[in-house]
């Protein structure tokens, strides 16, 4: 059984404002919930999934933690990989 989660940073346009910040979980390949910088929450696919969305969307430091690392992980990364984009 492998439980793991992913980060990613979508890039849709050159401008920084534009990145969206995923986190998605995943239980043996299947994801069963995420988080998008851009929906604001988390969003369950599985019955499990959505009862944890639940969980993080009712906690308050989870979500403004998720939420600031767009600029932590996203933002810092695109300028220091990318400092002409």
């Amino acid at each position: 059984f492998e439980n793991y989660a992913v980060d990613r940073c979508v890039f849709n346009s050159s401008e920084l404002n534009d990145i969206e910040f995923i986190r998605s979980n995943f239980y043996n390949k299947l994801e069963l919930f995420r988080f998008s910088s851009s929906v604001g929450k988390f969003v369950g696919y599985t019955e499990y999934g959505v009862k944890q969305a639940d969980y993080r969307n009712s906690q308050t430091s989870i979500l403004q933690s998720m939420k600031a690392q767009k600029e932590a992980y996203c933002l810092n990364h695109a300028t220091a990989f990318y400092p002409h984009a």
